[in-house]
């Protein structure tokens, strides 16, 4: 199979939810007409970024009956015949009116094919600097998710997972080739962990990971990193940006999987005997 074209759209959002969805639908046809296969658009793509926003703009998330993001985006992957990772946008369910900070994504023919709820909510509180309390308003999800293409299966986790090891590596030892994460680090953690959170994830699972940031809006309550990025297998950093608006694009050889863990077998060296294995009865590869 040939190498998958990744598109991670870093988007500005502000609070019109209609215009942060044309917006977004523009940039992911301008990726798919740019040859992409695969396009991530960032973490609450079509909201601000705040506590204080997520009750305003929930919606539910049921493809049978279509609100106005989860229309969109899959018009957006039907339209430009893209596998689509959503970004994130906050959810409200059906069944307890609880609120979730939600991945969907979305096949080429527009259909629903995952969704995951931010499991590790951002908690943090650096004094002087940042307190942030996603808990305060939202519920955690409760499963690992991944979806299948033709060149793979792919891991999700939104932002703060990734600070996780074990989805990654339950993921990589269920199969997946990759991990996206849209995230939106801040100018606070991003120096300091952004790159080095992908590029550990990626070297300890031997496999691609790749997070999508918002871009930075200094006059906006939550300041994002940026610097959407994405990393091969060695841990190398193949495609990165700055804080404004872009579109970063990477080819992603699959056989540079083979490769590093034929190079550094730590699959085959893994002592289960010592530790345990936190992806169970997953398959072992």
């Amino acid at each position: 199979m040939a190498s998958l074209k990744l598109a991670l759209v870093q988007l500005a959002a502000g609070a019109h939810k209609a215009t942060n969805l044309a917006h977004a639908r523009g940039k992911v046809l301008e990726a798919a007409k740019a040859g992409a296969n695969m396009v991530v658009l960032p973490e609450c793509f079509n909201s601000p970024y705040g506590t204080q926003y997520f009750e305003q703009y929930a919606e539910e998330i049921d493809a049978a009956k279509p609100s106005e993001s989860i229309r969109a985006l899959s018009e957006m992957a039907r339209d430009g015949k893209v596998y689509l990772v959503g970004g994130s946008i906050p959810e409200r369910a059906s069944s307890t009116g609880s609120l979730y900070n939600t991945c969907t994504v979305w096949n080429p023919e527009g259909a629903l094919v995952a969704t995951h709820r931010k499991v590790h909510l951002f908690d943090i509180d650096f004094p002087g600097k940042i307190v942030f309390k996603e808990s305060d308003v939202l519920k955690p999800g409760s499963k690992i998710t991944e979806f299948t293409t033709p060149w793979g299966r792919f891991g999700v986790g939104i932002c703060y997972d990734m600070r996780f090891p074990e989805l990654a590596t339950i993921a990589a030892r269920k199969g997946c080739v990759g991990m996206i994460y849209p995230g939106a680090f801040n100018t606070t953690t991003g120096p300091m962990h952004w790159e080095l959170l992908l590029r550990a994830r990626a070297m300890d699972n031997q496999i691609f990971a790749a997070a999508c940031s918002p871009a930075r809006d200094m006059g906006a309550s939550y300041h994002a990193w940026g610097h959407s990025t994405v990393v091969d297998p060695f841990a190398r950093v193949v495609a990165t940006t700055g804080e404004a608006e872009d579109i970063v694009y990477a080819e992603l050889d699959l056989a540079l999987i083979d490769e590093v863990r034929g190079s550094i077998p730590i699959y085959s060296q893994r002592r289960f005997d010592v530790y345990p294995d936190v992806a169970g009865n997953s398959k072992k590869m």
